[in-house]
Parts: C-alpha cells; structure tokens; sequence
C-alpha cells in the first residue's frame, strides 16, 4: 500500500485536492480534522491542553471545549508556547492516524493519503512513501485566503511565517498540483499523478 503525503500552503488548494483525491477513490486522512474533534466538546485534549492554556477553556452545554481562536492567538504571540502545544497535539495526531491507517491496510487499499498543512514542518514525510505539494502563484494565494471571513494581512504573512515557504515544499515534492488555473486543470495534472503513484 502506497501512502502518499499531501500538504501545502495556506490558500494553495489543498483541501480542494484531498477532496479530489476521495473522488478518485484514496481515503484522506485530515490532520487538521483530528486536531479539532480532540479540542471540541468531549475531545480526547480538551483537560490536557485546558491545564496548560486555561484562558482557552470554554464551556457549552456544562460540557468543556478548547477555543481555538484564543489558543491561536496565545501561540502565534508565543514560540515556547507553541513548541509546548505542537508537543501534545502531533504524538496523538500519530495515534489517530496510525490506527486509520491499519484499517485500510487491512482492506487491501492500494493507496491512502495524508493530508497534513505542516507535514516537512512536523517530519511527516519520513512516513510517506511519496509527496505531492499543493502550490500556485503568490497573487492567487494571497487573494483566496484574505477573502476568507476573520483575515487580515498581518494574520496572513504570521501563518506564512510558521509555514515551511512554497518554494522549499516544491523543491522536496515528487509532485506539484498547481491550482492556478482552475478546477478542470487542477483534477487533470491530479488524474496522472495518481496513475503514475498506483503503476
């Protein structure tokens, strides 16, 4: 079974692709998914982190959850802080993906994917067996992501500062999709990337 990593900036893309990716028949496994179920209501992190990060701690429904945005802002302003917090998420992201993983193994899957935003970040391609970047121009990924709701550009270029830059991803991918120039071209170059990963 081929495990195939799938990462890439902010703004390039790449949930877009993992979708493609399901439609094609590779199961995805979503980091950024995992990561929120342990911080929600009843989450597997929610005392562990709530212990570190208090300010964080919210409650719904007399049940506790992580506020995200809050952690968010603690880190970005704080490396020790999140040095700490990656320390207590990536292990059990592992965990999780690790027993996903078995499942398909065990189904006979010719391949699977993770999906995972900071995968040379956290060394997450040691476990893969080949990477496809997600990429496309600056101009095109700056203005995706300050349309989304609660962006700004100092929120931006800080994301982009704990991101490995695009250039060094492409240089470590075995393949690039470029989502520059819409949908159709992007499912293509996808189409024969995954049949040259399954010859």
């Amino acid at each position: 079974m081929k495990i195939i990593g799938l990462t890439g900036s902010i703004g390039m893309g790449k949930s877009t692709i993992a979708k493609m990716l399901k439609d094609l028949g590779v199961p995805v496994f979503d980091a950024d998914h995992y990561v929120h179920l342990m911080l929600s209501s009843g989450g597997l992190l929610v005392d562990k982190i709530g212990k570190i990060f208090p300010e964080a701690i919210k409650t719904s429904k007399n049940r506790k959850y992580i506020d995200r945005k809050i952690l968010g802002e603690i880190v970005f302003k704080n490396k020790e802080k999140k040095n700490i917090l990656e320390k207590i998420i990536h292990p059990e992201v592992s965990r999780q993906r690790k027993k996903w993983k078995n499942c398909f193994q065990r189904e006979n899957y010719r391949a699977i994917c993770y999906d995972v935003p900071l995968l040379f970040e956290t060394e997450g391609d040691k476990a893969c067996d080949c990477i496809i970047v997600v990429s496309a121009p600056f101009f095109i990924q700056k203005r995706r992501v300050l349309r989304r709701k609660n962006m700004n550009k100092i929120k931006f270029f800080n994301i982009l500062k704990n991101q490995l830059p695009d250039s060094e991803k492409r240089k470590r991918a075995d393949y690039i999709v470029n989502t520059g120039n819409g949908y159709r071209h992007s499912r293509d170059q996808l189409k024969r990337i995954v049949k040259k990963i399954l010859l």
